[in-house]
């Protein structure tokens, strides 16, 4: 066993119980951006939501396994990589689709569906994927999650924040509208926030295991955007959606891959470094991203 899967980043009750709180704050603010009209969407545009999720549900896990067989890192890093693949679209895609100028109805869309989704698929996917990859098989016996109780806590964080925000989009629009952006950008203070925390909190072992993620989170992140837009260009999908789907892949809700890791897997060191990490990451390239092609359109 490597040293970083002994590590454990544990923060007592109430700090967890905080923490849970704060995702299904995140939550709320994705869920304020959808709107019953988002799926009909899907059925005037299904081709284009069958290939956004391929790419995501699908592909990047199959992409994950890949390298975690490429790169052979610790156990516990490679179960992180899963997790990050299994859960569903970032919160931030949204705002990075739309600072683009793609196409921000179908990237709306592809959060709706893989933030509902999860419920049942993020418990199933990462049992699945995680049994895939090489040399976890001991760390896995000694971590084994009830996916029913996965599922239970995935409802009370991410189903009950997206029927309230919903309900209030639909029912009262202008108090929506006013609260979208400060619920947004306090979203992504309080994650980082709680990052930055449990970094100071274990900055030793950041340290020294840091090079082991970095790294890993680069190619894994970049090659998720790559595979999203390759994906959907096979497909020959016009240019605003390609990026769309692109960033859809690419941008993944590591605040709830952390959550679960706290919740369920004992805060192992590895699982939490690499999704701490792709947290962060994938702000700074999500936006370079958007920001590129937004001045390439323009």
């Amino acid at each position: 066993m490597d040293a970083i899967d002994a590590i454990r980043i544990n923060f007592d009750p109430g700090q967890l119980s905080l923490l849970n709180i704060c995702l299904a704050f995140l939550m709320f603010g994705v869920a304020l951006d959808i709107k019953i009209s988002d799926f009909r969407y899907i059925l005037k545009n299904p081709k284009m939501a069958i290939i956004g999720l391929t790419s995501q549900l699908l592909l990047l896990p199959i992409l994950t396994i890949i390298l975690a067989y490429l790169f052979n890192p610790p156990a516990s890093v490679a179960m992180g990589m899963v997790l990050i693949a299994a859960c569903p679209g970032g919160n931030v895609s949204n705002f990075m689709v739309h600072l683009s100028k793609a196409n921000s109805a179908l990237s709306v869309m592809l959060t709706s569906i893989t933030t509902i989704s999860a419920v049942v698929l993020t418990p199933i996917a990462f049992s699945f994927w995680s049994a895939q990859v090489p040399g976890t098989e001991s760390l896995r016996s000694t971590i084994y999650v009830d996916p029913i109780d996965m599922v239970y806590t995935i409802i009370q964080l991410i189903m009950i924040p997206l029927v309230i925000g919903m309900a209030i989009n639909h029912y009262y629009e202008k108090i929506a509208n006013k609260i979208r952006l400060p619920v947004k950008v306090l979203s992504i203070l309080i994650f980082m926030s709680f990052v930055i925390f449990a970094a100071i909190g274990n900055y030793d072992n950041i340290v020294n295991h840091v090079g082991k993620v970095f790294w890993i989170v680069l190619v894994h992140n970049s090659l998720g955007f790559l595979l999203g837009y390759s994906w959907a260009k096979l497909f020959r999908l016009a240019k605003d959606d390609v990026h769309a789907i692109s960033i859809e892949t690419g941008i993944q809700n590591s605040g709830l891959g952390l959550i679960l890791i706290f919740n369920f897997f004992d805060g192992i060191g590895g699982m939490a470094m690499i999704t701490a990490w792709w947290g962060i990451w994938h702000l700074v390239s999500g936006f370079c991203l958007a920001m590129w092609w937004s001045r390439r359109k323009r």
